[in-house]
């Protein structure tokens, strides 16, 4: 059973499992994406993970499908009231064909149209959880926060993160939340596995979380932690799969030999390992896990399973 941990200070529970929606609708046809939904659902899982421009660089997508996927299926099982939906803005090309260089960003109308839009595909009229997707240099952080705001009074968001933010960004949010009484970003989501990325590693619009983001978010008990991508797209465990070149270094064999070991000690296969630790590691990490088989889910939702020793932590750490 997918256990709950508090989202921030929200007085909100999330599954310390999200499940990664990107490709349904899209890449993982409606009949596998289903089938992956209620298998998450029966496990207990409540958090679904999405956003606006999901999966917009997919063959013949334009952004939205995700969205739409999963709102057909809350209306066909009748359960939207116990899934805690989280989706984001941003980052939407606002043309057809468009990249990322074309994104919408966090002005005002474009965050106030999206979400409206976010809500016609789902088929609810409130979001969980409402994501900036990535940061948006051009727009003051005021106009932002006011505006997402704006949507929890309006009862359209229940709370608020960001992704793809620097500390810096994070807490200048945070004070400028504070200082207008205004509802403040209550988690940080940020690619993160076990092996280290490299310092400057480019990720496109993506920032991987680095050793001062995990301190921050450890010190700071309103802004929860959650990963994305914690399993490299199956670079820990397939032969078919390398290994990023943005985590490839001098410390990837040490770290590799170590999660071999305790993968065996536990029982475990090497993704459940890291899962399990990111989970009781510290900052405690949610992560988002992606599946599109039901055999890749079910291993996912095992690594609630495996329980690391302080011992086991410590070597998982050092090496």
């Amino acid at each position: 059973m997918v256990q709950q941990l508090p989202l921030g200070n929200t007085g909100l529970k999330v599954s310390a499992l999200a499940l990664g929606c990107l490709n349904f609708g899209s890449r993982t046809n409606k009949e596998t994406s289903y089938r992956l939904l209620d298998q998450y659902q029966d496990a207990g899982g409540t958090f679904l993970d999405t956003s606006n421009n999901y999966a917009f660089w997919n063959d013949g997508c334009v952004g939205g499908e995700s969205e739409l996927l999963l709102g057909q299926w809350m209306k066909e099982r009748g359960n939207r009231a116990r899934m805690f939906v989280g989706t984001k803005v941003g980052a939407q090309p606002t043309f057809p064909g468009g990249g990322f260089e074309n994104k919408e960003g966090l002005g005002r109308k474009a965050i106030e149209q999206a979400i409206d839009a976010s809500l016609l595909r789902l088929g609810t009229d409130y979001v969980d959880l409402y994501y900036a997707h990535v940061d948006d240099a051009d727009i003051p952080l005021e106009e932002t926060l006011e505006t997402m705001d704006g949507l929890v009074r309006a009862g359209k968001v229940r709370a608020l993160g960001c992704s793809n933010h620097s500390v810096s960004r994070i807490q200048a949010a945070q004070k400028i939340s504070s200082d207008h009484n205004w509802t403040s970003y209550s988690c940080i989501q940020q690619r993160h596995t076990y092996l280290h990325s490299n310092p400057g590693a480019d990720f496109g619009p993506q920032i991987s979380a680095d050793e001062e983001l995990l301190r921050y978010c450890e010190s700071h008990e309103d802004l929860s932690f959650l990963a994305h991508s914690p399993l490299l797209n199956g670079a820990y465990t397939r032969q078919d799969v390398s290994i990023p070149e943005q985590y490839e270094g001098p410390g990837v064999q040490a770290r590799m030999r170590i999660l071999n070991e305790v993968a065996v000690e536990t029982e475990g296969t090497l993704n459940q390992v890291v899962l399990a630790w990111l989970l009781q590691n510290t900052p405690t990490t949610i992560s988002l896990i992606a599946a599109s088989s039901s055999d890749q889910l079910r291993e996912n939702l095992g690594s609630l399973d495996i329980r690391l020793s302080q011992e086991q932590l410590e070597r998982l750490n050092r090496a």
